[in-house]
């Protein structure tokens, strides 16, 4: 019982009163957890409620997501929101973002969105339209650009509006989120549209599909490799000092992640003095952390929920992260880390295996025990030479100016029009 609390107490944490009672009376309605699941299912993807009137000006770039608050605008959904607005000033337009999870706190946005200083000529649009109901109508224009932020609101997209108008931003394989079953079936189907368009974060991630077989991707595609201003991410400084950091990302619900192998690579560091507790702290970053200790008694430092500023302050006071990603793109948080002067231990999936192209103080190792804790010995090593990692750092080839990293895709949609191919 205690247990069923808690977990519906994260649900409308993370998702809204009005979520959480439309799954109680689910519930109820059904009795029948399968079949309220699969209604849940259903209405994650649920058609917008659009209606559709001529073309207006400015012209308009609407962006749909789950939610753009505090704690979800990292990563994806920030690269999302950037690339929304590059677009947006790229046609001169005005932008619109659609949440279906939560409804906008612009506080959070306004954050984020002055951390990176982007401005625009005109208010920002906000709608939530919820896919448990709700009694929205959504206006949508002829020429209007949607970007899609998941193949849920790409399929919820594409039974609503204009095939040619939605611009995917695939970052993940989103294939591997589940196991071979519905989900997975339906995201497979979206992934092989040779209707809509897709933006891929990372030549690697746009390399794996296209050796995956969807020859559509490679035809209806293009890729960007992200930006690390160095206004936001500022190098380590002052390491010599106290105790070093070592960072572990932390997300036990979200599998990819390998909480629970790589929760237990640094107990066996810990015991075999690979990491000095005298020397080292372990900084866990992530979200719903169980509470746990190392080597019996030693208790790590724990950041959840951060915002986007605190998260990016924190990254500049870590020494070496473990980044692990049981996926074949790179993801955000080991070369966030490697931008901000960290070193960075993280696995090979696939066609991942060398990510020096980006950083040399990204270290890639197979996962396995052994193989993962000599790249940890010499992650502690790199992180304690001063002069060598300060130069990796240095010479590294992350780019720095979002504009340039989507130069290709401002070309690609920017112009404004009733069908962007």
């Amino acid at each position: 019982m205690k247990e069923r609390l808690y977990k519906l107490l994260r649900y409308w944490r993370d998702n809204g009163t009005k979520a959480l009672i439309h799954r109680i009376n689910l519930a109820l309605k059904y009795k029948d957890p399968f079949r309220a699941a699969h209604q849940d299912a259903i209405d994650t993807r649920s058609p917008l409620n659009v209606f559709t009137i001529k073309s207006a000006q400015p012209p308009r770039v609407s962006i749909i997501t789950d939610s753009v608050n505090r704690g979800s605008l990292y990563g994806g959904v920030g690269t999302a929101l950037i690339m929304a607005a590059i677009l947006t000033e790229a046609r001169s337009g005005r932008l619109r973002i659609v949440t279906r999870a939560v409804p906008v706190h612009p506080g959070y946005l306004a954050q984020f969105l002055k951390t990176y200083g982007i401005k625009f000529s005109h208010e920002i649009e906000f709608v939530f339209a919820p896919v448990h109901g709700g009694s929205y109508e959504l206006d949508t224009f002829s020429d209007e650009l949607f970007i899609t932020t998941s193949w849920w609101t790409t399929a919820s997209a594409m039974a609503s509006v204009p095939h040619d108008s939605i611009v995917y931003l695939l970052q993940e394989d989103e294939r591997m989120f589940y196991p071979h079953g519905d989900d997975h079936l339906r995201c497979a189907q979206v992934l092989q549209s040779k209707s809509i368009h897709f933006v891929i974060n990372t030549r690697l991630l746009f390399e794996h599909f296209i050796a995956d077989g969807l020859c559509n991707i490679r035809e209806r595609g293009i890729w960007f490799e992200p930006a690390f201003p160095r206004d936001v991410f500022l190098p380590h400084v002052g390491g010599n000092s106290g105790k070093r950091k070592l960072m572990f990302y932390a997300r036990p619900n979200n599998p990819r992640n390998l909480f629970y192998f790589g929760a237990e690579l640094i107990e066996s560091a810990v015991t075999r003095g690979i990491i000095d507790l005298a020397r080292w702290d372990i900084v866990l970053v992530g979200k719903d952390i169980p509470k746990m200790t190392f080597a019996g008694d030693y208790t790590p430092i724990m950041y959840a929920n951060l915002s986007w500023t605190e998260y990016a302050r924190m990254l500049g006071e870590i020494d070496l992260g473990l980044c692990l990603m049981y996926t074949p793109h790179p993801s955000y948080p080991p070369l966030d880390l490697a931008a901000s002067g960290a070193v960075v231990v993280t696995n090979r999936f696939g066609i991942k295996q060398d990510l020096s192209n980006y950083s040399k103080n990204i270290i890639c190792a197979n996962l396995d025990t052994e193989s993962m804790l000599a790249a940890l010995t010499e992650g502690i090593r790199l992180a304690g030479n001063v002069v060598e990692r300060a130069e990796n750092c240095r010479t590294n080839k992350l780019g720095l100016d979002w504009p340039l990293a989507f130069s290709e895709v401002i070309q690609h949609f920017g112009k404004c029009s009733n069908a962007v191919s």
